[in-house]
């Protein structure tokens, strides 16, 4: 069974949330055809869960403001939720095979996230939303412009029975940025989200290989990575441009609430928007 590797000392005083996931590997092409209908019940259960988070962040946040960080059930429950959605995505984006339990600690499974809730500057709680707005913006062109090929993506892995090294590369990439994201919005760290065309080279750790940590792009990485967030954008313009004229013919505009943290919607071309998840 593929253990997580210790986690080395950081090298300088700011501490990354990180995303720890073993190497691609062979994948059953069964699961990978009807993976969207596997996570279904996985899909009400994060619903549920970002529901709880909302409140949990809500009061979380007054909290902060007053002690300097959160509470401390806010801190447990939001460091539960946050791994237990990057589990689903993950699994979700095709990058291994082994379906995500149904717990919030899950020691020994592929996909492991380190987060160290601490001290937090009252001023950056107090803006919090503000200044996650383009990591939320940059995180939400990723997934729009990962979900406008995902028909590709799929196939590649379908017909492989695997996913491609690059391809995995610039999936993990886009996970751990969304991850820091929703890190850093939800007070569970005070490093911003940074490194998305990964991290500098190092010597290799001793003992259970990671596929993500440190996350070292190749060349073919991050060419895919650039193309999904030039897709992104190409698609969320062309959302934009369709809603205006949709808008224009129409007398009846609908009326949406804010969005909330939740599973990623898996639908070509949806607008990035939609892939945002907003708290307040």
């Amino acid at each position: 069974m593929w253990q997580a590797p210790p986690a080395p000392a950081p090298s300088d005083s700011e501490w990354l949330p990180v995303l720890d996931m073993s190497p691609p590997g062979p994948q059953n092409r069964l699961t990978v055809l009807v993976r969207i209908l596997l996570l279904i019940p996985q899909f009400i259960v994060v619903w549920a869960l970002s529901v709880v988070a909302f409140f949990v962040a809500v009061i979380g946040w007054f909290g902060a403001l007053f002690l300097g960080r959160l509470p401390g059930f806010a801190a447990d429950y939001l460091s539960g939720y946050v791994p237990y959605e990057t589990r689903v995505n993950a699994y979700l984006l095709l990058t291994h095979d082994r379906y995500p339990p149904f717990a919030f600690r899950t020691p020994g499974y592929p996909v492991q996230v380190e987060l160290r809730p601490g001290e937090l500057n009252r001023l950056a709680v107090f803006f919090r939303i503000i200044l996650a707005i383009p990591a939320m913006i940059i995180q939400a062109v990723l997934y729009s412009g990962w979900w406008t090929v995902a028909f590709i993506s799929w196939l590649v892995v379908l017909i492989l029975g695997r996913m491609p090294q690059a391809l995995f590369e610039a999936t993990a990439a886009i996970l751990r940025y969304r991850m820091r994201y929703l890190a850093y919005l939800l007070m569970l760290t005070s490093a911003y989200p940074k490194r998305l065309f990964g991290d500098e080279p190092t010597t290799a750790p001793s003992g259970p290989v990671s596929g993500t940590h440190p996350l070292v792009l190749s060349s073919g990485g991050r060419g895919l990575l650039v193309a999904f967030l030039v897709i992104g954008v190409l698609s969320s313009a062309a959302g934009s441009i369709t809603s205006t004229f949709t808008d224009d013919d129409d007398d009846t505009k609908s009326v949406t609430g804010p969005p909330v943290p939740g599973p990623l919607a898996p639908g070509p071309g949806s607008h990035a928007v939609h892939h945002a998840r907003l708290l307040p």
